[in-house]
């Protein structure tokens, strides 16, 4: 009786709570997967590192394009996806009263059918027979099991993108008339662009690489392969960015001890990054012949009109730090700057975050730029941009979410000793990052590749040249793979040795006297609609020019 009443009391402290066992179980292993991905692809980053400031030779067995590629791979499809989908799951169960059981059903196929595509794309990349990046751009063409990897990893995504719209749609089907919670709508976008984005490189993996490399056709058409890839590959950075949008317009009010901005604001900012975000892929083309100037000006514009959303992020996060310093006894112009709580993880994290996204958002003004974009297109700046938003905005914010997420589905707290470590490697983490992102930038204008290997191109002047900033990219990933080590310390400390405790989930109240949100807001059909009628206008024209008037295909190449 006695264990009864016990077993009893904990259902229902934890259904208080929003913790659900069985769902922080499966948000639980998206999240270690994720970072045991930031682990290795960590280390093989610090040999990239190493090698372009020519301090280490590696071997022919694994050598820098074979690293690149799984590097590439490791952290922009494997962190971020298992990141993501853990987040957000974690979300919708204690926002939505616990997932449904043929929900986690789905995501848990997903979850070993990624791992399984995950496994297949790697044992080629380590046989050498898959340096291709992780942008596998036609000509060069890996072995078929890398691209057969890639078709699982499409699909297991799709799979949990399905199971989170059935969730959603069943809480709205109990809940007639109300607003779907904050959290579970931000993820609602972040699983519509992710679906439809999915759809472009599902069609040219499985419908023009997959029948090309095993030889059912002689050569593949180039441009409408590089589209497809850049019309997910566009829409997947914003994916980050909106994920990680997420946590700082709902958690860190909640950290500070403030209140969200507007819902109205939130929610029109989330339907506007889902309309313009898959527009724009040509930006990342802007070099490429056979597109028209026209065309591309259109996804020029797209991209930019991309920084509206972001203007109204920037004014509604710093908008709360006023407010709540305010509320605090902070005057003064940057009264709020003294009131905040910077020896907390899971705000100066996302802070930082933030922060570096005001030179990284520049940075991608200029890579939109016809002009500007011909003079760094393919140079190291572009890496050093690509660090910037997703190594400092995008993964610094998912590293301050695990200081609060982690302990919340393990049913642990965030110790002190955590929680300083935290700060330590955030600095650690920054201070890397500077030096990385900065030497990246700098040496990119001065005309080093993006994509080679360390040569002084026969001590040419110019290359060498380049030497003192490459040193400072080594220096930076040296600190940086030190930031990975305490992240995944810490991460695993929380996850399975901090002890044991109740851990909020922190979601931020609106603000007293909002302007209330119209439930047009939650029309999602609508904004799919809106969405798909903007990708037709930038791709049907241009994708049926290419293959109308198609350039000679090309048959596979192995360069390295």
């Amino acid at each position: 009786m006695e264990a009864d009443l016990k077993v009893g009391f904990k259902d229902k402290t934890n259904k208080m709570l929003g913790y659900h066992p069985e769902d922080a179980k499966l948000s639980k292993s998206y999240i270690a997967v994720a970072f045991i991905a930031l682990l290795v692809g960590g280390f093989l980053g610090l040999l990239q590192g190493l090698n372009r400031a020519g301090l280490l030779e590696l071997p022919t067995w694994f050598n820098y394009y074979q690293v690149l590629t799984a590097h590439g791979l490791l952290l922009i499809l494997v962190l971020t996806a298992f990141f993501t989908i853990g987040y957000f799951y974690a979300a919708l169960s204690h926002n939505l009263g616990g997932l449904l059981p043929k929900v986690r059903k789905l995501a848990w196929t997903g979850f070993y059918v990624k791992l399984i595509g995950f496994v297949l794309a790697v044992i080629p990349i380590l046989m050498n027979e898959a340096s291709v990046m992780y942008t596998f751009y036609p000509p060069m063409a890996a072995h078929p099991v890398f691209y057969i990897g890639l078709a699982l990893i499409v699909v297991g995504v799709w799979l949990c993108c399905i199971g989170a719209f059935i969730q959603v749609a069943n809480w709205r089907k109990n809940h007639k008339g109300q607003h779907v919670p904050i959290l579970s709508y931000f993820a609602t976008g972040v699983f519509v662009l992710l679906f439809f984005a999915l759809m472009f490189v599902a069609v040219e993996v499985l419908f023009m690489i997959i029948p090309w490399v095993f030889g059912w056709v002689d050569t593949i058409n180039v441009m409408v392969a590089r589209t497809l890839f850049w019309a997910f590959g566009h829409t997947l950075v914003n994916i980050w960015y909106l994920t990680a949008v997420s946590a700082w317009y709902v958690v860190v009010p909640k950290i500070i001890g403030g209140k969200r901005w507007s819902d109205l604001l939130t929610r029109v900012v989330v339907i506007a990054l889902v309309i313009m975000n898959i527009t724009g892929g040509f930006h990342h083309q802007i070099i490429d012949p056979g597109i028209n100037a026209v065309v591309k000006f259109m996804h020029v514009f797209m991209s930019l009109a991309i920084g509206f959303p972001s203007l109204m992020t920037a004014f509604a996060l710093f908008a709360v730090f006023e407010r709540t310093a305010r509320r605090k006894g902070g005057k003064g112009l940057i009264g709020w700057w003294k009131k905040m709580p910077w020896g907390d993880v899971r705000f100066l994290a996302p802070f930082i975050a933030m922060l570096s996204f005001i030179p990284a958002g520049a940075g991608g003004i200029a890579q939109s730029t016809n002009q500007l974009d011909q003079v760094v297109h393919n140079t190291m700046w572009i890496v050093g941009h690509f660090h910037l938003t997703l190594g400092m905005s995008v993964v610094m914010t998912f590293f301050g979410i695990s200081y609060w997420l982690v302990p919340f589905i393990s049913n642990r707290v965030l110790t002190p000793q955590i929680n300083r470590l935290g700060v330590i490697q955030t600095w650690i983490w920054t201070v890397g990052m500077i030096f990385m992102a900065g030497a990246m930038h700098y040496v990119g204008l001065l005309g080093s590749p993006r994509r080679t290997s360390y040569t002084t191109y026969g001590d040419h002047a110019t290359a060498l040249g380049w030497d003192p900033y490459l040193m400072c990219l080594a220096v930076g990933g040296t600190l940086l793979i030190i930031g990975v080590i305490l992240q995944v310390y810490a991460v695993f400390n929380m996850m399975f040795f901090a002890p044991k405790g109740e851990t909020e989930f922190p979601i931020a109240e609106e603000e007293d006297n909002a302007t209330k949100t119209p439930f047009l807001t939650e029309r999602w059909g609508i904004w799919i609609v809106v969405m798909l009628i903007v990708v037709a206008m930038a791709y049907v024209i241009p994708l049926t020019e290419f293959i109308v008037n198609a350039p000679p295909g090309s048959p596979p190449f192995k360069t390295w």
